[in-house]
């Protein structure tokens, strides 16, 4: 089903909302500090982090920049005076020697596989379990599929495709057409095998509907793996072993089995399927659990009279760390991905900092979460929102960071996932005051909305958004560096080459900053709690309504 906005909703989304003023004289968005943006996202990202890595020396080292910066500028720490606040995790390590096998066909680590195991069992040893094609994997009663349907799962393998029909088939009107749905994401595909009582799950990666290469998986997937640490149950249930396959190799084995994974991916996009290959699998490897503390690092800009009532910046300070087997460089910098999305958010604190000093605090309070472990699945911002400093009942909304604009200024603004929320027209209205236009992502298929720490928010009806570039520059200069800077970086997402670089032309930077800087002033002082289009996936938990509260009035 696609998701349809009511009447009011495009009233609102057209800039036309009445509950916004006009921008005052006391809500002109100061004029960022370039130059110390720049430092953040050099240093944080600079060789000597190594990466930022959840419980290891450059956490560390992160951990005690951020809270030095947040304290500089004057934040208070929001756990109980202390910037941390602490997140279980646990490590685990699946040993590079595997023996994998399936059907008749050995597979070879990295090349081929790459599996693991989230629990502490020293590690597999798995013999002849029957490998079963489940189709998307996907069991959802409100779009009347079912994947698993007359199936038991126990003691096998699901071999799952990645992404949901909605892509292969975008005119169908299945799922939510061209658009990904959380059925789509890794995350929900092991999830719903460990519901169904699998054994293993391996996703079937393919580069256009996962929308990133294989390079990814293998730089992603390999060594050491966080998690948060979860009760039993829930712990004993999860699959046993979980881990992707490439679509050369898969192929290979439906072929080796007398099936077309062709022929059947294209049954599976039209209606639910599942077929037993008859084959099995047998896999062997050590496993390695270790258990550490991380850390969100959370500080608070208290507002003065509705101080109780909080609006959330996040971004996330995580990157893949080091990975010493590799020949040359070693480092996942992450100057991209996120160091500059960390920066993005003390600079705005900064900011709203000076303004309060200055006699001009918001109502409501600010708070910035920089999250850990969100290349590991969303770790930091999910225990935050399970375990909020401040209640969620109080949370207004959130704003996250995540790889901000290195390629100029644009004339639009996009807002990935566009049409979910009210939190959306303070973001139109911000950006239309720098003559952009707001716009939906151009790849809904890659599932923005959903892979970074907003989504862990919105899970629980706090309205949440992703926003920031665009697509269109803004004259023929900035095309031209553009062209020339995404050349540079092609290939470096979840790679070495995510380094800062100095000529970098980070004014579409800082136009993206205003624009939440915009929108946040004029939450913080307005009284309103936007609440979710009816239509979207977190409607019934907080509902859009014409008639807001004034709280903070």
């Amino acid at each position: 089903m696609r998701f349809a906005l009511p009447t009011c909703a495009l009233v609102l989304l057209s800039a036309c909302s009445q509950h916004a003023p006009q921008l005052s004289s006391e809500e002109q968005v100061p004029a960022f500090n370039e130059a110390r943006f720049r430092l953040d996202i050099q240093t944080l990202s600079s060789d000597k982090f190594e990466g930022r890595a959840p419980t290891t020396q450059g956490e560390a080292l992160t951990l005690d920049y951020l809270s030095k910066a947040f304290a500089a500028a004057g934040l208070v720490g929001a756990n109980d005076g202390s910037f941390l606040q602490p997140v279980p995790m646990v490590s685990y390590t699946a040993s590079e020697s595997q023996t994998v096998t399936l059907g008749d066909l050995p597979m070879h680590y990295r090349q081929d596989i790459v599996l693991g195991s989230r629990h502490d069992n020293q590690g597999v040893e798995i013999k002849d379990a029957p490998l079963v094609f489940v189709g998307y994997g996907i069991k959802a009663p409100e779009y009347h599929w079912d994947d698993y349907q007359g199936l038991d799962m126990k003691g096998k393998i699901a071999l799952i495709l990645v992404n949901d029909p909605g892509f292969a088939l975008p005119e169908s009107g299945k799922f939510n057409g061209k658009a990904m749905t959380y059925y789509g994401r890794w995350s929900y595909k092991f999830e719903e095998a460990s519901r169904q009582g699998a054994l293993g799950a391996i996703i079937i990666h393919d580069t256009k509907p996962a929308s990133y290469p294989w390079s990814v998986v293998e730089n992603s997937w390999t060594g050491a793996q966080q998690d948060l640490v979860l009760d039993k149950a829930t712990q004993d249930s999860r699959v046993q072993v979980e881990g992707w396959i490439t679509k050369e190799k898969a192929s290979e084995l439906f072929d080796s089995a007398g099936l077309s994974l062709a022929t059947l991916s294209d049954r599976a996009a039209s209606s639910p399927v599942n077929v037993a290959l008859q084959k099995s699998a047998s896999i062997a490897f050590a496993n390695k659990a270790e258990y550490a503390d991380s850390y969100n690092v959370v500080a608070t800009l208290p507002g003065q009279g509705a101080s109780d009532e909080q609006i959330l910046f996040t971004a996330h300070w995580d990157h893949i760390g080091l990975d010493t087997s590799k020949q040359g460089d070693q480092i996942y910098n992450g100057a991209l991905d996120n160091a500059s999305g960390t920066a993005g958010i003390l600079e705005i604190a900064r900011q709203f900092a000076t303004q309060a000093k200055q006699g001009k605090p918001l109502k409501r309070s600010l708070t910035f979460v920089a999250t850990t472990g969100e290349e590991q699945g969303l770790l930091g911002s999910r225990y935050y929102a399970a375990n909020p400093v401040y209640p969620l009942d109080k949370t207004v909304a959130v704003f996250n960071l995540d790889s901000t604009n290195i390629y100029g200024r644009t004339s639009d603004y996009t807002i990935v996932g566009k049409g979910k929320s009210q939190l959306e027209t303070y973001l139109v209205e911000a950006a239309s005051g720098q003559q952009r236009t707001a716009v939906s992502e151009t790849r809904p298929e890659s599932g923005g909305f959903f892979r970074s720490d907003h989504f862990s928010f919105a899970k629980y009806g706090v309205p949440a958004v992703f926003a920031g570039g665009g697509n269109n520059p803004v004259d023929d200069a900035t095309a031209k560096y553009k062209a020339e800077m995404k050349a540079q970086m092609k290939g470096c997402y979840h790679n070495v080459c995510d380094e800062y670089r100095a000529d970098w032309d980070l004014s579409g930077a800082l136009e993206d900053l205003g624009v939440y800087y915009q929108a946040a002033q004029r939450l913080g002082n307005n009284g309103d709690w936007p609440g979710y289009y009816a239509g979207t996936e977190f409607h019934q938990l907080r509902p859009a309504t014409t008639k807001e509260t004034t709280t903070a009035e």
